[in-house]
């Protein structure tokens, strides 16, 4: 099928596979908006919160501070001023191993109930160079051929949802080790924000990545050039944690940050897998409440050093969890959905920003009838659980992701989809051509997939009803795509078919300047059958196009 789009469509395009400084110097500005106890530690959520400031309070208290020449260099204009439109509400972002095979359809809300999602993980390419990657496997350009990311991450914003791209992660070699310079590295970062859209990043510091000094600087610096460059962009700290608190190089990261005066939307802290014994028979919600609460007054006690005091409340509402739901890598822990529940509570009772967790491609139960325990598995959770049931319990916090107020850049609606058959980055779909399960298609501007064999399913036709049928809408035809070059080999490289040749197994032939190899033995079978009749053809392709699945 994917040669008889070759002679309809034609194609056009490739098949498939000076460091800045530090800012200048000068003293942080000092704002206290809810002054700690002068004695004892500051206010937890099992006491009556603090009254929420206002904003007309805080303007008017802003304006004040203005006249009197007391407010200086906004560094953490977050801890000072509440600029996102706060929902008020915890928000959810499951994390996505977007590189994971079978791949997630994170773009699809029967998929994905969360109003955010967090995409991992950009990081250096696989020969370590400075040039973001896909988990360093898949160039920017290469996840769009083969994932279709660009588009799918255009259609969670069709959808009313927002892409949060997350950078670094425990494996392969973070950006801010492998670029040089600050000027390298905040390229390497706008690359894939400009790419994607985006005004939400998290940036993911864990392992040996914690103790590169110099990368840490480096990260601090370039985070701080591209708010100066947009002072909307809202940048998540994740970091590893224990219950007894945030270790010295993770709180070194924080204070990085904010020596740089970064704006920081929050940090999330990973509340799991902990080095300590594995808990009793409480769960896991013990511990990672513990966590939770040691890491909120280690943020309140390192804003403090920089010149900002936070109410308990501001603290929370900058603090976000990760957890990794069922089992987690060390062997004894285990989040339950009883767990689940109880970090919804928690979370709502205290005002914490965000929960996130690892991963969506984990969210259902091991075993196909019987539910299979303490199974260590990418791709389900160990745990007795429905499908997604953690994450509608995590998406019943209702929340979003803070909008920010007056910003022309957050209020722009995807582009419409590019309905010029030309520009389509895959076939035209066919009525009377057959889809295998995986092949991709384009039809009045949107990319589908086929999720099993069909012949004549109009894809357009499903999303107009609603109901399921052999078609996953994956996304919008971008401004700038266009129709790839077929693949073809010089003259010559093999005989051309002949209706008079006899075949033996294993035989080459070109047929209209592409390779194809004899399965059997044949004689006077057109390698142009292969195009209708895949399995039944004696030929087999040797090349594909894009939104063709690879061949066994």
């Amino acid at each position: 099928m994917s040669r008889f789009w070759s002679r309809t469509r034609g194609g056009g395009g490739a098949p498939e596979p000076s460091e800045s400084g530090p800012p200048e110097a000068g003293p942080p500005a000092v704002a206290v908006l809810a002054p700690e106890p002068a004695h004892g530690p500051p206010a937890h959520d099992d006491e009556e919160p603090p009254p929420r400031l206002s904003f007309v309070r805080l303007a008017a208290l802003l304006i004040v501070l203005s006249g009197l020449g007391l407010l200086g260099f906004n560094w953490t204009k977050s801890a000072l001023a509440p600029t996102p439109q706060r929902s008020e509400r915890t928000w959810f972002a499951p994390y996505v191993d977007t590189t994971l095979t079978p791949t997630y359809a994170f773009e699809s809300a029967s998929s994905q109930p969360a109003r955010q999602v967090a995409l991992g993980f950009i990081v250096a390419d696989r020969s370590g160079s400075c040039t973001p990657s896909w988990g360093a496997a898949y160039s920017l350009d290469q996840a769009d051929q083969t994932l279709s990311m660009s588009a799918r991450i255009a259609q969670i914003g069709v959808n009313g949802a927002r892409a949060i791209v997350s950078f670094g992660g425990q494996a392969n070699t973070p950006l801010a080790t492998a670029c040089p310079t600050v000027a390298a590295l905040t390229h390497a970062y706008s690359t894939v924000i400009q790419r994607y859209s985006l005004k939400v990043i998290d940036l993911d510091v864990e392992g040996a990545a914690l103790g590169d000094g110099a990368s840490i600087q480096r990260n601090a610096q370039a985070v701080r050039a591209l708010q100066g460059t947009d002072p909307n962009l809202q940048v998540w700290l994740t970091l590893p944690v224990e219950p007894s608190g945030l270790q010295d190089n993770a709180l070194g990261v924080i204070d990085a940050m904010l020596a740089a005066r970064v704006d920081l939307a929050g940090v999330n802290i990973m509340s799991m897998d902990f080095t300590g014994p594995p808990p009793s028979g409480s769960g896991m919600t013990g511990p990672v409440e513990q966590s939770l609460r040691a890491a909120h007054d280690q943020l309140a006690a390192a804003f403090r050093q920089r010149g900002v005091t936070l109410s308990s409340l501001q603290v929370w509402e900058h603090m976000g969890t990760t957890v990794m739901i069922g089992e987690n890598d060390i062997t004894g822990e285990r989040f339950t959905v009883g767990d689940a529940r109880g970090l919804v509570a928690f979370a709502s009772r205290v005002g914490l920003a965000r929960v996130s967790m690892w991963s969506i491609n984990r969210d259902s139960q091991c075993g196909s009838v019987f539910s299979v325990t303490g199974v260590h598995s990418n791709t389900c959770s160990g745990t007795p659980q429905s499908a997604l049931e953690f994450s509608h319990i995590f998406a019943g916090l209702g929340g979003v992701v803070p909008q920010v107020v007056g910003s022309a850049a957050v209020a722009t609606l995807p582009p419409p989809p590019d309905t010029n058959p030309a520009d389509a980055p895959y076939p035209i779909w066919s009525a009377t051509e057959p889809y295998p399960q995986g092949y991709k298609v384009v039809e009045n501007g949107n990319i589908y997939q086929a999720l099993y064999y069909n012949t004549g399913a109009d894809p357009s036709a499903q999303a107009q009803t609603g109901v399921q049928g052999p078609w996953q809408l994956v996304g919008p035809v971008l401004p700038g795509d266009h129709a790839p070059t077929l693949p073809t080999v010089p003259p010559g490289t093999y005989p051309a078919w002949s209706p008079a040749t006899a075949y033996h197994a294993g035989d080459r032939v070109l047929f209209n300047g592409q390779p194809y190899q004899s399965k059997w033995n044949n004689q006077g079978a057109s390698p142009g059958g292969e195009i209708t009749d895949p399995f039944g053809s004696p030929w087999k392709a040797l090349f594909t196009i894009p939104g063709e699945p690879a061949q066994p």
